[in-house]
């Protein structure tokens, strides 16, 4: 029987895993981990975790006796120092442990500042890991000044997170408006105007030049000559796959770990899933950098491991939660060039339809789940929907899957 050892003990490693053993595998799983914890959730850490409103082992993706019960070796607090292709081999400090087939599921990294402008001051913090959030509650203080560097979604949510716990927040985008990068200027316009009324202030267009402190953080110094009090800084200014043990096995990298449809890198015993793995879909390579699409590449790629043949073909969606606003994203929003937007009498449900031509590709909705799941079955099944009909509120949603 074929044995398989997985690396990155995330959501995508364990739903390889998982799905391994649903699919019929009998051989031997391996499922490596650097962090000496089962594979947890990621999303709940910087929110309900954080607000103390989740417990540890609620984090659990799975209950370890799950691993026990389905014969799937955990090997935790482990470090994969070099991978032998040839041999087939991953060296665990002094153990070798042998493999048929291989998957690296190793996730990415949140990008840190630079020591020289003080990014390895004490108080300065990133939100990845349990280890992360551990360490950033610990500087949480009710009325303390806290900085949020970066206006992408994990930047919001963090400053969604502290303004909540009581400190004074404010967060600085270098870009011309916050979630540029990934949402319409109507969705910048909303999350802006919901951060402050909570009291948040926002700083578009205002890059950081240096924190300082020694060895704490105490202030920052921005490039508009401003300089701010800081007792505790969050950055959140995007990740990078975690793809230097492929590169040092010497599989292809491109923008992450290069896998086919099939989820098989340059070589044809190792496969990749999650954030470490770049895939192409629409003539581009590209990596998505969700739960959903952890869960789903990892799943497919483990139908692949065991033949298969099976092309990744994702549907993608994703979500932020923002104090009371759940904003549901479904499709990919690239290459729009125009925005329908459809609300509420009230105003209480809001959703930003994303067109490139006639056809729609997106959809932004906030506290308005019907809006996403309409849009998400139109975006999934290639169809579109009447821009009029969709902004006049007198639509029913349901009635656009008929036209």
């Amino acid at each position: 029987m074929e044995s398989i050892a997985v690396i990155g003990a995330g959501q995508a490693g364990s739903s390889l895993c998982a799905k391994l053993r649903q699919c019929g595998h009998e051989g031997p799983i391996t499922l490596i981990g650097a962090e000496p914890i089962p594979p947890y959730q990621r999303p709940p850490l910087s929110k309900a975790y954080l607000l103390g409103e989740m417990e540890l082992e609620r984090l659990f993706l799975r209950p370890e006796q799950f691993y026990l019960d389905q014969n799937i070796t955990l090997k935790l607090h482990s470090k994969v120092q070099q991978i032998d292709p040839a041999k087939r081999e991953i060296q665990l400090g002094d153990e070798t442990l042998g493999y048929d087939k291989l998957a690296i599921t190793t996730g990415s990294t949140p990008r840190r500042l630079p020591a020289s402008i003080g990014g390895d001051l004490g108080g300065v913090h990133v939100v990845r890991s349990l280890h992360d959030v551990d360490l950033m509650a610990a500087d949480i203080k009710p009325g303390s000044n806290a900085l949020i560097v970066g206006g992408g979604y994990i930047g919001l949510e963090a400053a969604a997170v502290l303004a909540k716990l009581g400190l004074k927040v404010i967060l600085v985008e270098m870009a011309e408006r916050i979630l540029q990068r990934v949402a319409a200027a109507e969705t910048s316009d909303y999350f802006r105007e919901l951060h402050t009324k909570h009291g948040v202030e926002i700083r578009e267009k205002t890059g950081l030049l240096r924190l300082t402190g020694d060895p704490h953080v105490n202030g920052a110094e921005l490039d508009d000559g401003s300089r701010l009090k800081a007792d505790i800084v969050v950055i959140g200014v995007g990740v990078t796959p975690n793809d230097q043990l492929a590169a040092e096995t010497g599989l292809k990298i491109e923008n992450g770990i290069a896998v086919n449809q099939f989820g098989q890198t340059s070589d044809t015993n190792i496969w990749a899933a999650g954030d470490c793995a770049s895939f192409i879909r629409d003539g581009q390579r590209i990596r998505l950098e969700s739960v959903q699409n952890a869960i789903d590449q990892a799943e497919n790629t483990a139908e692949n491991m065991l033949g298969a043949q099976k092309a990744y073909d994702p549907k993608p969606w994703f979500w932020s939660d923002q104090y009371d606003i759940k904003l549901q994203i479904a499709g990919l929003n690239t290459g729009y060039d125009r925005i329908i937007t459809r609300s509420s009498a009230d105003s209480s449900c809001k959703s930003f339809w994303y067109y490139n031509g006639a056809q729609l590709i997106a959809v932004d909705a906030m506290n308005d789940p019907r809006a996403y799941m309409v849009g998400k079955r139109l975006i999934d099944s290639g169809k579109t929907a009447d821009p009029e009909a969709v902004s006049d509120p007198t639509t029913e949603l349901k009635d656009l899957l008929k036209a």
